[in-house]
């Protein structure tokens, strides 16, 4: 049976002028990431022609991009076979932010916090052995410009500066692989700007904890570094799960 779905206008990751190619790709993402294909469809490319009004080359390549990403399998004989989510590339920035997309956004934020309060506070402590003076000094006036933009509840400006903030400690760190987490990182962040899952003006304790961090890896204090981020993943989850159960309820904004 061949699946249709009604998802409407694409999400805001594909802006008209990036094109046909990316329009197609992220409402097929999208609707693929919400489950409003469910995983065991079946798609056809004349389906898919016909609904978006593209040429088969660019479904061709859409499909190609999404089997990279584990969403779907092109088999002979029954078509373009939608893969459960235990077959997706969970780790892709694209995959991330169609999942943040979508109703089973706090289970996607739930799983991140989880990566990164087991990464992010190692990574510190490392920082804490392995980083520069000038990048530690750099790090510390950060965390400054960090705790300035969210007293003055300079969303965009706080929101740029805590994700240049936690790639500085992972690139810190001197692991190759932690390091590449800085892009799932900055997803994260920035979903949790888009969808309202951050105060507008941040908890005090928050910054304060990004400046404990700093301030401890400039120091070189390494246990101290570890302990003052998982504050920060602690404190980070918990405002999170807040405010998205006042979302939730009746009337809620």
């Amino acid at each position: 049976m061949i699946q249709s779905f009604s998802r409407g206008a694409p999400t805001r990751h594909a802006p008209a002028e990036a094109g046909l190619h990316a329009r197609v790709l992220d409402h097929l993402g999208t609707a693929v990431c919400s489950g409003d294909v469910a995983a065991g469809s079946v798609l056809s490319i004349e389906d898919l022609v016909d609904r978006y009004q593209v040429s088969r080359s660019v479904i061709r390549e859409v499909l190609r991009v999404l089997a990279s990403m584990g969403l779907v399998e092109t088999r002979r004989r029954v078509g373009i076979m939608i893969q459960p989510a235990r077959a997706w590339k969970v780790f892709d920035p694209q995959v991330i932010r169609w999942r943040l997309a979508s109703d089973g956004r706090m289970a996607q934020m739930r799983s991140i916090s989880e990566l990164r309060t087991a990464i992010e506070p190692h990574a510190a402590m490392l920082a804490a052995e392995r980083i520069d003076d000038d990048e530690a000094s750099e790090l510390v006036g950060l965390g400054a410009k960090l705790w300035a933009a969210g007293k003055a509840g300079d969303e965009a400006r706080f929101l740029s500066l805590d994700i240049d903030f936690h790639r500085r400690v992972l690139a810190a760190s001197g692991n190759e692989m932690f390091a590449e987490l800085q892009l799932i990182v900055a997803e994260v962040l920035a979903g949790r700007h888009h969808y309202h899952l951050m105060p507008h003006y941040p908890d005090e304790r928050a910054l304060q904890l990004h400046t404990d961090v700093a301030q401890a890896i400039q120091r070189r204090d390494g246990e101290r570094a570890r302990k003052a981020m998982v504050g920060v993943m602690e404190q980070g989850f918990a405002e999170m799960k807040s405010m998205w159960e006042r979302i939730a309820e009746p009337g809620g904004a």
